[in-house]
């Protein structure tokens, strides 16, 4: 019954008929928002004047007005579905609450209102949310690309206009506008946003590029490869969108039971009505009874004990850095029983860092010397791995001299005289294949292979592989890797405690990385080198077999999977907008220890539900046997049906507390 009132579509046309709007949708932008912070309002007015004994008058039309705030949409929407020969609990909720006002009891149908208003106005803001996601993942196409035409000439077109076997020219800072491979020049391509990798990956003639990734520091002519619309970003949008539409896979068995559920309602408190008059009843008698069922029989505790438990979980969650979307998702959070896990920027922190300093014999440095004059090199450079290696230079306390003559070769590697020393920091593959030059190389061997079997070490271990000449010659080898977070090990084991299952690792960088970050962690089931595409079917193939999938990831690369997913959970403060809309919650603090504490706070939920669906249904029921088989006095049905609500309502809030957060972030770990 929750997801009957929780997980609908949307109840009007409101949110899909104004007008598109700029960034992110803001929650008053919304008119089911609008209407039910109105019907909020003018509710709470109504019952401080009633409380504090003013005239009916007054509160009756603060609660006339709280109607009509919150009902008019709902219920316009379910008279256009009762034109279609459909009836929907939109309709029969309004009647309900005007069926409680019928019989004086206004504030129950006020507060009816209310409550449904409110879960409208949620599930409004979620679907613009979505629709916002995709739209700005169309941000990351460039406006515009420079083709070269046949005699060598520059055009500015849109990239839609570019067809397969069109060549055009990216130059330094530019994003690509299609995809395709390098015909020349070499460069560096951030192409985080498509394959999630943390640096810039070199690019050379016969590389392929994708539309949308972000170029470096040199200038590229690219061979378009694909039509703008079967760019691996246009694939990316469909994904998310097809993933999007087909997230709730129970609605049409929900809308069978909304029918039911409504008929019957219907059904019933039209022969309440009619059978005592068919033998001879008072009118009056009779349409009280029908009203006195309508009161009893009315979902208002069913209503509440679905939503005061999830939006108290919710709410706690929020307080601790935890964005949950709605009371839907808090719902799924529980029903996981399988994780996915994305590497960069998830398990680990996104950043690289420094964790080796190898000195070679042909340089005869020290690893403080070694570091020193890497960094001096470096610090001109805006590389990711420049900036590692001049921060651990600076975390040992090390004086960096000023360098000269700096200069950068994409893919290659930066050069700088330091100390009147020429200091090369760059890649193995070119610095170690060439042979020292000038006065330097009468003196000094070359070291090539000791630094070769330092380097195969270095990538063996998943770390990437920087050489450091001074000279012409090879003087030491640096390691850098992406720091594992600190509390990646116990939210594994936390997430396989919770579910019986182990993780599994989905990313796009190599194989080594990923291996010896999973062996790390405690994740034996590893996925790397995957697009956006492998992870979506990575994510299929698990809830193929029956699972219910949760998918944790920051990029992306990642939306796609998130969007697909059982349940979709975003690292926050580095994760990209894409990722943070298109999932179902956010972890705004960028703590991965929130993951499986809002898990466990889920499943408390959830069982509280089932705790006030319970009770709800006792006392519903036994209030309508009472009413059908006796005589049920009004003030006792009105007395039994606020009770009941009371009662739920409160059980619900038990999770506002703080101690209730702290034992959800202890249930997992108690297990381990």
């Amino acid at each position: 019954m929750s997801s009957v009132l929780t997980d609908r579509p949307l109840r009007t046309g409101a949110a899909r008929t104004e007008p598109p709007l700029r960034g992110r949708t803001r929650v008053f932008a919304l008119s089911e928002a609008r209407w039910a912070a109105a019907a909020t309002v003018l509710f709470l007015l109504g019952l401080s004047l009633q409380l504090t004994g003013a005239p009916g008058g007054t509160w009756g039309a603060a609660y006339a007005l709280a109607y009509a705030a919150g009902g008019w949409e709902p219920a316009w929407a379910g008279l256009r579905a009762l034109a279609d020969k459909t009836l929907d609990v939109d309709l029969l909720m309004v009647v309900a609450a005007l069926g409680a006002a019928a019989v004086e009891q206004v504030m129950d149908g006020a507060l009816l209102i209310v409550i449904f208003a409110t879960s409208g106005a949620l599930e409004a803001l979620a679907t613009a949310r979505t629709a916002d996601s995709v739209r700005g993942l169309l941000d990351l196409a460039p406006a515009t690309a420079t083709r070269l035409r046949a005699d060598g000439t520059e055009e500015t077109v849109a990239p839609a206009q570019l067809t397969v076997g069109d060549t055009v020219l990216v130059r330094p800072g530019e994003r690509i506008g299609a995809d395709g491979r390098v015909l020349d020049g070499t460069s560096e391509v951030d192409q985080a946003t498509i394959t999630g990798e943390p640096l810039p990956v070199a690019k050379e003639p016969g590389d392929e590029v994708f539309a949308g990734t972000l170029n470096g520091t040199g200038a590229l002519r690219v061979r378009v490869g694909r039509d703008a619309g079967d760019s691996v970003i246009a694939r990316i949008v469909r994904m998310v969108q097809e993933a999007s539409e087909t997230k709730a896979p129970t609605q049409l068995f929900i809308e069978k039971v909304e029918q039911r559920y409504s008929l019957g309602m219907v059904a019933a408190t039209l022969a309440v009505f009619a059978v005592p008059l068919a033998f001879g009843g008072a009118l009056t008698g009779s349409l009280l009874r029908a009203m006195t069922f309508m009161i009893v029989a009315s979902p208002c505790a069913v209503v509440l004990a679905t939503m005061p438990p999830l939006l108290s979980a919710i709410a706690n969650a929020g307080r601790h850095g935890v964005l949950v979307k709605s009371a839907v998702v808090m719902e799924r959070l529980g029903q996981v029983d399988a994780v996915a896990l994305d590497k960069t920027g998830t398990l680990t922190e996104g950043t690289p860092q420094l964790t080796d300093v190898v000195p070679l014999a042909g340089g005869r440095l020290t690893e403080g010397e070694l570091l020193t004059l890497a960094a001096a090199a470096e610090h001109p450079s805006e590389h990711p791995l420049a900036r590692a290696v001049l921060d651990a230079a600076r975390a040992r306390g090390l004086a960096v001299p000023t360098a000269h003559g700096f200069a950068s070769a994409p893919g290659i590697g930066v050069t700088a005289t330091v100390g009147g020393r020429t200091v090369r920091v760059g890649a193995p593959a070119r610095l170690l294949g060439e042979t020292p030059h000038g006065p330097a190389a009468a003196a000094v061997p070359v070291t090539g292979r000791a630094a070769g079997a330092v380097v195969a070490e270095l990538e063996a271990g998943g770390r990437t592989a920087m050489v450091v000449q001074v000279d012409g010659v090879a003087a030491g080898v640096l390691g850098v890797a992406d720091r594992v977070r600190a509390d990646a090990v116990g939210t594994v084991a936390a997430l396989t405690s919770l579910t019986g299952v182990r993780p599994i690792l989905l990313t796009g960088d190599n194989p080594r990385a990923a291996a010896r970050l999973a062996g790390e962690v405690g994740i034996r089931d590893v996925r790397a080198g995957l697009l956006p595409g492998d992870k979506v079917a990575a994510v299929r193939e698990r809830q193929d077999a029956g699972r219910r999938l949760l998918v944790v990831g920051d990029g992306v690369n990642d939306a796609p999977a998130l969007a697909a997913a059982h349940t979709g959970v975003a690292m926050g403060r580095a994760g990209s907008d894409l990722a943070l809309e298109t999932a179902d919650a956010v972890i705004v603090r960028d703590e991965l220890a929130a993951v499986p504490a809002v898990v466990s706070l889920s499943r408390r939920a959830r069982r509280l539900v089932v705790q006030n669906l319970v009770i709800a249904a006792v006392f519903i029921s036994g209030l309508v046997v009472w009413d059908l088989a006796g005589t049920l006095p009004l003030p006792l049905g009105v007395l039994g049906h606020e009770g009941s609500t009371v009662l739920v309502g409160l059980n619900g809030l038990r999770l506002l507390r703080e101690t209730a957060w702290h034992q959800a972030a202890q249930a997992g770990t108690d297990r381990v």
